[in-house]
């Protein structure tokens, strides 16, 4: 997450285009990739895109986010899952994770969440949703907690301001999702154009932060 400095985050239910997409991301240079937990059977298609990245994408790491409660994360690494991501700060989640020393990244809105969370464990703090808060926010965690990592998801755009913004507050990595892998990207099935979207992203955080 600090080397690449992005996570790109998707759920689709149809997992030949899940794999087309993480494809596209791999190839254009992403390393992690978080699946989202959103739909019925969303854990077989996981399991499925998983099985895909060991066997064809060596070096990708996969995650899952929107994972509410123990029991879910703990299917998802029994999955294969390398990490896992939550929309809110839960403790069962923490220590199903903690366990399996399987990092965890709890989803906070306050210096007191974050500061619970890394109690707890938590080595990247999610900072979510990331529109409402804004890189001042970030900024001003950072004065007193240098230390914590932030990866703000929500409120990310591919743009150099808005990216320029982040990192200058002092970001670890950003989570990025319908930014990234459009609707329109999707609906035209321009994989190529999505490759092309992530090496550019991933080239001007690079550039960012140097």
């Amino acid at each position: 997450m600090s080397e690449t400095g992005m996570v790109p985050l998707f759920y689709h239910s149809d997992i030949e285009i899940a794999k087309k997409i993480l494809k596209a991301c791999y190839d254009g240079g992403a390393r992690l990739l978080e699946f989202t937990s959103r739909g019925d059977f969303a854990h077989n298609i996981f399991e499925e895109l998983n099985q895909y990245a060991l066997a064809e994408l060596p070096e990708m790491i996969m995650g899952v986010g929107s994972v509410t409660d123990a029991a879910a994360a703990s299917l998802y690494m029994q999955l294969g899952a390398n990490f896992i991501v939550t929309p809110v700060l839960r403790e069962d989640i923490a220590a199903v994770c903690n366990r399996r020393k399987v990092l965890w990244s709890a989803g906070c809105g306050s210096l007191t969440e974050i500061t619970k969370a890394e109690e707890l464990g938590g080595e990247i703090i999610k900072l979510f949703p990331g529109s409402t808060y804004g890189p001042g926010f970030v900024k001003a965690i950072k004065g007193p907690q240098p230390w914590t990592s932030i990866m703000p998801t929500g409120g990310v755009s591919t743009e150099e301001d808005n990216l320029r913004g982040w990192f200058g507050a002092g970001v670890t990595c950003v989570g990025m999702g319908s930014q990234l892998i459009s609707k329109e990207i999707l609906a035209q099935e321009n994989y190529i154009g999505l490759k092309e979207k992530v090496a550019a992203t991933l080239s001007l955080i690079k550039k960012i932060r140097e």
